[in-house]
């Protein structure tokens, strides 16, 4: 509908226990585990090209991650897996899956926002674009052969959950007059949104709008108290008018709407812009101050009790103060609402989705007991549907507004669905996450030992280390002694390594002191190249040949030295 403004008011699902374990996209990561039966040896050579020479370190091949579902989890089935898919007649889903083709196919580059799907629609729609299906058998064969079905969640859900929207029919002027006396307002000329200009079809529906002060300065665009109040009033942005607040109200939680003149014709408006206020559901605000409750909470009842108490509605309607602007569109008057991706609505088959996770053409299969005959009826419902619209409230990788139509029948139905459904996104094969999976290399073999000891770990602790307990430091002073070259002991005492540490040396360094009788603390030759690692268990390895450490450290004039027998060098600081 042009672009969902709003969605239902006590839209809200509650938190649910997972149950799948394998195939899971935790956030950006786009983690998954299990699902791959492959032995060992497979999974070390999958994905990457190992030379035979042994000159050479092993190159990766090329890496394609799997798909990534921000916030979502998924996991792939069989097709008779999919709860209601041999029941649904799968033939008005293809023709509106065909309908969202046309603007998939004419698309050139690739998207403008990562999205997990991309540009991968693409191909499923060339094909079906090019076959002539008029049979629920061939529609059904069509989305086998170029789908795989993916149930997908929330990160620890197992349900998703829908709500229904619809295109409502009210009377209306294109003047102003004694009965109709609600103005609805196109886009204001002083309106602005970062990134866009006015020559913009529409806005989006989120995001921050604001208004020109002078010649510069921008403030936030007035709420709905102060359009209602006047604020905008007398500039000629009216489109047509109404009988009451209560139905511009609903028309721009719907998005859309068909204005029927006191002459029979139909004018339809869609959404072109808000004020950049966040949604606030009206209903939820009666439903915290107990007036309905939660379980009997619909439209029907909003609009009850704002008829009832007019003074208590314009107040509560001020709780909201997000504000939808309209267009007036060109539209037959049995023609259905255009959605956010441009195309026409289909009834039963159209949802709105989450715009910044899907793509506009994405099939799910939804399936679940609604409320559809009545407020108290579990009508199973097991439909194909294809997104072709968005909405504010609509956030989340299993969340979808399903479309019921135009009129008060339609509006009926939508206003009293609020319940927990699976959802199944049926995903072009070229993101087969199975198939992709497999070109994902494994970690590198863990380093032995002897590697390890070599190339330890330099991460320090956050906080200093303030005692260090005996057994590690006369470990660490052992392996000292132990590994330490002979020419070590140049100009080290040999009973150093059992003095005690130094007041002036910090505890976890372990640096050995001088004989009582000594003024200054030798430091031994190894602490001015490679320090003892303090976070680690392994020591730093030993440098090959022992650094002059004569402008390092205070050697006691008449302490030993080691004669030696090859000619000495000292290389100047």
């Amino acid at each position: 509908m042009g672009r969902k403004a709003d969605s239902k008011e006590d839209a809200a699902p509650g938190a649910r226990t997972g149950r799948f374990g394998a195939w899971l996209s935790a956030g950006a990561a786009g983690l998954f585990a299990a699902g791959l039966a492959i032995t060992d040896v497979e999974a070390r050579t999958v994905g990457r090209h190992v030379s035979h020479d042994h000159h050479e370190a092993p190159k990766r091949g090329p890496v394609v991650w799997p798909l990534e579902v921000p916030g979502g989890q998924y996991a792939p089935l069989k097709w008779s897996d999919v709860v209601g898919w041999a029941d649904d007649d799968p033939l008005p889903a293809f023709k509106t899956f065909r309908t969202s083709c046309k603007p998939i196919a004419a698309q050139k580059g690739p998207l403008a926002d990562s999205k997990a799907l991309g540009t991968s629609l693409r191909d499923p729609c060339i094909a079906a674009r090019a076959e002539d299906i008029s049979e629920s058998a061939r529609a059904r064969e069509f989305f086998e052969r170029n789908f795989t079905p993916l149930l997908i969640s929330r990160i620890g859900e197992d349900a998703g959950f829908v709500t229904g929207y619809y295109e409502p029919i009210v009377d209306g002027s294109r003047v102003q007059t004694d009965v109709y006396t609600v103005p609805v307002y196109r886009r204001p000329s002083n309106l602005f949104v970062r990134g866009y200009s006015q020559a913009n079809a529409s806005m989006p529906n989120k995001g921050q709008v604001f208004r020109k002060v002078g010649r510069r300065k921008l403030v936030p665009y007035y709420d709905r108290g102060e359009i209602e109040d006047g604020a905008i009033a007398g500039r000629g942005l009216e489109v047509v008018w109404l009988k009451s607040q209560t139905d511009l109200l609903f028309i721009q939680i719907q998005g859309s709407a068909r204005i029927k003149l006191d002459d029979g014709s139909i004018v339809r408006i869609n959404y072109d812009a808000h004020n950049g206020y966040p949604y606030t559901p009206v209903g939820r605000v009666l439903i915290e101050r107990n007036i309905v409750p939660k379980d009997q909470m619909s439209m029907q009842k909003i609009r009850e009790y704002m008829e009832q108490s007019p003074d208590a509605a314009k107040e509560l309607r001020r709780q909201n103060r997000s504000y939808v602007f309209f267009r007036e569109v060109k539209l037959a008057a049995d023609d259905e609402a255009v959605g956010a991706q441009g195309v026409p609505l289909t009834a039963g088959r159209s949802i709105a989705v989450d715009k910044s996770l899907h793509v506009y053409g994405t099939p799910f299969f939804i399936e679940g007991s609604l409320p559809i005959e009545s407020d108290t009826s579990n009508t199973p419902f097991r439909r194909l549907m294809i997104a072709q619209d968005t909405g504010s409230a609509i956030i989340g990788p299993a969340r979808a507004d399903i479309y019921f139509g135009a009129g008060v029948d339609a509006g009926r139905v939508a206003g009293r669905l609020k319940n927990p459904a699976r959802f199944v996104m049926l995903l072009p094969n070229s993101l087969d996450p199975v198939s992709r999976g497999k070109t994902m290399p494994l970690p590198e073999d863990r380093p032995s030992a002897t590697i390890a000891k070599l190339f330890p770990q330099k991460e320090q602790p956050k906080e200093p280390v303030k005692d260090t307990p005996k057994e590690v430091a006369k470990d660490t002073v052992k392996e000292t002694s132990k590994d330490a070259p002979k020419e070590q002991t140049k100009d080290t005492p040999k009973d150093s390594t059992k003095s005690a540490p130094s007041k002036d040396q910090p505890a976890t360094a372990q640096t050995p002191a001088t004989p009582a009788t000594s003024a200054a603390p030798v430091v031994p030759p190894v602490a001015a190249t490679a320090p003892v690692a303090q976070a680690v268990p392994l020591p730093e390895a030993r440098p090959k040949t022992a650094p002059d450490v004569a402008s390092t450290t205070t050697v006691k004039p008449d302490a030993p030295r080691r004669k030696r027998h090859h000619r000495h060098i000292r290389h100047r600081q």
